[in-house]
């Protein structure tokens, strides 16, 4: 692999991070795509952690590993990329060391680079807050797809995180509970979905 530029996140900072510590810690970096000669970027304002294998809300349960999954498996600085009701690709960070299958998703992303190429993505005329707020929303933004599951988090992959620039080292963050997990008994009430307060590109407050 090339060599990387000071701002873009190794696969060292995945790996020493649980998926709590690291949905908090990617709030206010940058996730980046080079993808069919578009290049697109988007500030990270929302995220959920899944900490399998005790919770109940992750793909990988009580150690679950399918073909789908066994990316989780992996170390850290992976993409972990599914379909939700056939229809929405979502975009998650697989972390922490091999075997222990955290991960976290993406659900809300404020576009910053290659606006007229999400546009185009996503059938739309102007950048309204729908263009990205939502995993499946920002994945087709970002031109992300299943296809993408399992790969390096690495420029030379096509998707990359960069550290922190456009907001302070230190930026408000909102913890709540995750959306979507009715099923997952007590583990839907952690407050493991993080968000930047205040802004608009979240998918809901």
């Amino acid at each position: 692999m090339g060599l990387l530029n000071e701002n873009v996140l190794d696969s060292s900072f995945f790996e020493e991070n649980n998926a709590i510590d690291l949905a908090v810690d990617l709030i206010g970096c940058s996730l980046h795509t080079s993808i069919g000669g578009e290049v697109t970027s988007g500030l990270i304002v929302e995220t959920e952690a899944y900490c399998a294998p005790e919770d109940r809300a992750s793909h990988a349960w009580q150690n679950r590993k399918t073909p789908r999954t066994e990316v989780m498996f992996e170390s850290g600085g992976l993409s972990y990329i599914y379909l939700c009701y056939g229809i929405h690709h979502l975009f998650n960070v697989v972390c922490g060391s091999e075997g222990l299958p955290h991960a976290v998703l993406i659900r809300g992303i404020e576009p910053l680079e290659g606006v007229s190429t999400m546009l185009k993505r996503r059938d739309m005329s102007r950048p309204e807050t729908r263009l990205t707020a939502g995993p499946g929303c920002l994945s087709r933004a970002l031109g992300l797809t299943v296809a993408h599951s399992g790969k390096n988090l690495h420029p030379d992959y096509g998707i990359w995180l960069e550290k922190r620039k456009h907001v302070s080292d230190s930026p408000e963050i909102i913890s709540t509970t995750r959306i979507g997990i009715d099923y997952a008994g007590k583990w839907k009430d952690k407050p493991w979905r993080f968000y930047l307060k205040d802004s608009k590109w979240i998918s809901k407050k």
